[in-house]
């Protein structure tokens, strides 16, 4: 069985009693896209999967997910995989929609990540502090970021147990050195729990629509030893860069262009030292915490390293 074939019989399976669709017809999708227009796989199930999900109006909810695995949530690393996790509750916050019920993190051995409960889907609320397994959740990501998203098929077992939770953070430091593309001023999919990025005003998973504005830096932070990229979040790229979301919009319309946003930028933070603590998701460290470092080494000794990396 050809790998296409798999996961054309993996979706399928999802769709089992909401869509009249065969195996064949899902292969044939998924190998146009993957074939005649050059998609990444897991893209590709994705587009398929939200043309389906439109088609039959099903609540992306009420999907089967097929056979969960018990996992630690370390071990995530694919997008829209069913598992089973046993975790604890470490923290809740209020959530920004009243489409989410709950929104937090959960934790094991391996560390943290965020978890999210919809309204539509009248789970049991979850307390902090509190142990659950929770089977048939199911997994998302953005930008190298994976969460876990608790549905309408997720059971929800109280253990009267605890556990250590795991720390993921990292601390780097070291000279910012490259600023990468995708850096400054950026649009956001407005979505309910969709933050992905637009490009050319389009989200990967909604389509066309009328983006939000954020600011962030992908940069490259190399410590002496390895390069690390990171992100830095709104906040974060404000304090470094001394640049608030207001100012880069007001620079971005004057000079009717986004791109002087990320060059301002980049003016303020190549070459400075900082010390970053944050979660690692994927290839990217996220900075939780920065701190300029006044002691620095020879800055432009590490630029010309860099560049010649």
């Amino acid at each position: 069985m050809t790998d296409v074939r798999q996961h054309a019989e993996d979706l399928h399976e999802q769709f089992s009693g909401h869509a009249d669709v065969s195996v064949d017809e899902i292969e044939e999708r998924l190998e146009r896209l993957v074939d005649e227009f050059k998609v990444p796989m897991d893209e590709a199930k994705r587009s398929v999967r939200s043309h389906y999900v439109d088609e039959t109006g099903v609540d992306r909810d009420e999907l089967a997910g097929g056979s969960s695995d018990e996992v630690q949530l370390g071990d995530i690393d694919q997008d829209e995989q069913w598992v089973d996790l046993t975790v604890k509750v470490t923290q809740l916050w209020e959530p920004r929609s009243d489409a989410i019920a709950q929104v937090g993190l959960v934790g094991d051995e391996s560390g943290t990540k965020k978890f999210v409960s919809f309204t539509t889907s009248e789970l049991p609320e979850l307390e902090e502090g509190k142990v659950y397994r929770l089977s048939n959740v199911v997994t998302d990501e953005y930008e190298g970021q994976y969460s876990v998203k608790l549905n309408r098929t997720t059971t929800i077992e109280e253990l009267d147990e605890d556990i250590e939770v795991g720390d993921d953070d990292v601390t780097i430091e070291g000279a910012l050195v490259d600023i990468q593309s995708g850096s400054g001023l950026i649009k956001r999919c407005p979505e309910e729990d969709c933050t992905r990025v637009l490009q050319n005003g389009r989200c990967a998973e909604h389509g066309e629509v009328e983006g939000t504005f954020d600011l962030r830096i992908k940069a490259v932070i190399d410590d002496g030893v390895d390069a690390h990229e990171v992100i830095f979040n709104e906040a974060a790229t404000e304090d470094v860069a001394d640049i608030s979301l207001e100012e880069a919009k007001d620079m971005a319309m004057d000079a009717l262009d986004t791109t002087v946003v990320a060059d301002e930028i980049r003016d303020e933070v190549m070459g400075v030292y900082y010390r970053v603590t944050g979660p690692t998701f994927g290839r990217y460290v996220l900075a939780d915490d920065v701190e300029e470092l006044t002691e620095r080494p020879d800055t432009e000794a590490t630029l010309i390293r860099a560049r010649s990396m």
